[in-house]
């Protein structure tokens, strides 16, 4: 539709059906089913209401969305059709990789195919907007909704939240297979106190601009049509209502003219914070906000009409209202209310994409020359993970874990000695099933050991003090290694654990987070050595929960613990704990060995018109084709407000065949050493920085002094 035919739309509205644009909903409201993802309020509709309103949520097939979008159509005085948004975060029914797992690929391009897959399979269900990707910032994995993110690098994150927009949304969102991406949570959510979900949150304006609206910027430079706002407060006043902060930063700073919208119920829960007494101070707060959706509450569709007549917002709310039609025009809804419904993927083409993406996901933690598996070797798989199809991760959209593949049915296809012992999910059966498990460990020439979180233990809600293994599967592993030294621990999680009680009584760890339907396939390929492990932490494993928040970007202190001074009392450092990570962000081995050669800087100073250039070659020396991440950081030696020690720089991805050499060159721009200053503003300084080469975050192969 062209503009001026939708301005005469909008100008067609009453006040009531302009209010009406801006409610979302549930598809319960249309008696009918659908996703539940947050708490549900006392709410009732009169016809008239439920035949304005702008969009749904959560609804979970195609022939669902064509019952409401024709039943509402049918209803509608202006035949505005309804928008339909879901969570499709890593895939609709068939599941990739869980977001921090994506993470681990470090791979943009994998993860825009993701999204595009994604895209592709929800489209044909009627989906038109997504509510991803991610973009908060994390540092606490008591949080459960690490998950989502891309862990605790800001480049990384940029980089990967720009790649899930753009293969969300594809070209051009008139391609029926293409969604609208919604950005989310506007902002600091990750930062929630305690890792506790829906938690205060308070930080300085420099930390928000250097480290939280990175993300965003890149997710809204990559062209996402909408941006979620928060549940918890940030310069005292929750998000949803907080004027200064959405028009200041998100409007005027990152220039953002997109659909706002609400969490689930977000402008209600105004009254929970005690910054609104009721349904009417809280709509007044988020309207005025520039929040133009309300999701899952009734304030808007109670009060908004009445606001707006009383303190004369027509003007305000003409523009909120023009935004939600904008985006219905741009997904050519008014040309085809039923876009994109019942155009489906080939399966086949899905499940080779998740199990492409799940190889490239999991990380190998330790191998103590016990991987990979050999075909005829007599191997036993026992544990909580081995008989269920429970290895999805949450936020799964439809996926169905009763249709997932077993590990022990694949991996008995893969080891032709396979002896599977499963336990139950809570391992209740534990203390029935030893003489069983130990006969069996003895008998062994290998044990795989999976174990870890349930799906419902990470994601929203799911915030938890203790990151450790369940007690039974500690003693699980404990002693097994006695029976066996030969164990390798297959470790599922939607975050990094502490795993400071198992790392010595394992010769190898995976950390394959959750991988999605093909999650089985995948890590038979692995551990059999078919594919080689190419996946490194997004977000490092500490020694324990005291550490957190923890990040490997750690901030310069007035007493810092170095090496020369380690053990010292009165520095910045724990007396019962050391302070780096078990696993640092960047870690994960290789079945290959990789040798780094001719290493060398092109010159030692830059400029803001001429770059420099880090060469090297590297060497696969090992025995199968495999990946390598080679990661680059630098170090600010004098800056106007303290930087952490070491941040990445960039990093480049490199498949070989065995034998196989390649020149990699990094080019390094000054505005690439750029940082938020006192005055919020992002610029370079003159002077000295270290550039670092490195295996990961902590192992550190070469170093470079350049002036700028």
């Amino acid at each position: 539709m062209k503009e001026q035919a939708l301005r005469e739309v909008l100008d067609s509205l009453t006040l009531a059906e302009k209010v009406g644009q801006l409610v979302q909903v549930t598809p319960d409201f249309f008696d009918a089913s659908g996703a539940i993802t947050g708490p549900m309020l006392e709410w009732t509709m009169s016809n008239q209401e439920r035949y304005q309103i702008g969009s749904v949520l959560g609804t979970t097939a195609a022939s669902q969305v064509r019952e409401i979008q024709a039943q509402y159509l049918a209803q509608s005085r202006h035949k505005i059709p309804l928008l339909f948004m879901a969570d499709v975060i890593h895939g609709y029914r068939e599941i990739f990789p869980i977001p921090l797992a994506l993470a681990s690929s470090f791979d943009e391009e994998l993860v825009e195919s993701v999204a595009r897959a994604s895209a592709k399979e929800a489209a044909g269900e009627g989906i038109h907007v997504t509510f991803s990707p991610m973009a908060d910032y994390v540092k606490d994995s008591r949080w459960g909704r690490v998950l989502e993110s891309n862990g605790e690098d800001p480049l990384l994150s940029q980089r990967l939240t720009a790649a899930y927009v753009k293969g969300y949304q594809g070209d051009n969102l008139q391609d029926e297979s293409s969604l609208a991406a919604c950005v989310k949570h506007f902002i600091g959510y990750g930062a929630a106190e305690g890792g506790r979900d829906y938690n205060t949150v308070d930080f300085s304006d420099l930390v928000m601009y250097q480290d939280y609206l990175p993300s965003f910027r890149s997710a809204l430079e990559a062209g996402a049509k909408l941006v979620m706002t928060a549940f918890n407060s940030v310069r005292g006043v929750p998000v949803s209502g907080n004027q200064s902060l959405i028009h200041q930063v998100l409007r005027e700073d990152l220039a953002f003219d997109g659909v706002l919208i609400s969490d689930w119920a977000a402008i209600q829960e105004l009254i929970a914070h005690r910054v609104a007494e009721n349904q009417k101070e809280a709509a007044t707060m988020a309207f005025k906000a520039t929040v133009d959706m309300d999701m899952m509450t009734s304030c808007y569709q109670r009060e908004l009409a009445t606001i707006v007549t009383e303190q004369h917002l027509e003007p305000e709310l003409d523009e909120a209202v023009w935004r939600v039609l904008t985006l219905k025009n741009e997904l050519g809804l008014f040309e085809n209310p039923y876009r994109g419904l019942d155009k489906l993927v080939a399966t086949a083409e899905l499940q080779e994409q998740a199990f492409e993406a799940a190889v490239k996901s999991a990380v190998l933690l330790k191998n103590e020359q016990v991987l990979p598996l050999q075909k005829n070797e007599k191997v036993l798989l026992v544990g909580t993970k081995v008989a269920t199809g429970d290895l999805l991760g949450a936020w799964s959209c439809v996926g169905d874990t009763a249709q997932t593949t077993s590990l022990a049915s694949v991996f008995q296809t893969e080891f032709t000695q396979l002896t599977s012992i499963p336990l139950a999910a809570d391992a209740s059966d534990l203390a029935e099933k030893w003489p069983e498990i130990q006969t069996a460990a003895l008998a062994a020439d290998k044990v795989v050991i999976a174990v870890g979180e349930a799906g419902n233990e990470a994601g929203e809600a799911a915030s938890k003090t203790s990151l450790r293994l369940k007690p039974q599967e500690i003693d699980l592993i404990q002693q097994l290694s006695q029976w066996n030294q030969h164990c390798i621990g297959v470790i599922f999680s939607g975050r990094p654990l502490v795993l400071t009680e198992v790392v010595d009584h394992l010769q190898g760890i995976i950390a394959p987070f959750f991988l999605g339907s093909q999650t089985s396939a995948a890590l038979a390929a692995l551990l059999s050595g078919r594919r080689d492990f190419s996946g490194r932490l997004a977000m490092g494993f500490p020694r324990h929960e005291g550490q957190l928040p923890y990040s490997y970007r750690e901030m310069s202190t007035g007493r810092p613990e170095t090496a020369a001074n380690h053990g010292q009392r009165y520095l910045s450092n724990y007396l019962d704990e050391e302070n780096d990570a078990l696993y640092p962000f960047g870690y994960g081995l290789s079945y290959n060995t990789w040798e780094y050669q001719d290493i060398a800087l092109s010159q030692e100073s830059l400029t803001k018109d001429a770059p420099i250039f880090l060469r090297l070659t590297v060497n696969n020396q090992g025995t199968q084709t495999g990946s390598e991440n080679i990661q680059l950081y630098f170090t600010d030696e004098v800056a106007q407000v303290i930087r952490p020690k070491i941040e990445l720089l960039d990093w480049q991805l490199v498949s070989l065949a065995p034998g196989e050499s390649r020149e990699i060159c990094f080019v390094i721009h000054s505005d690439q050493l750029a940082y938020v200053h006192q005055d919020l503003r992002r610029y370079p300084d003159s002077g000295t920085f270290q550039l670092h080469l490195g295996k990961n975050s902590r192992e550190i192969l070469a170093s470079f002094t350049v002036e700028l």
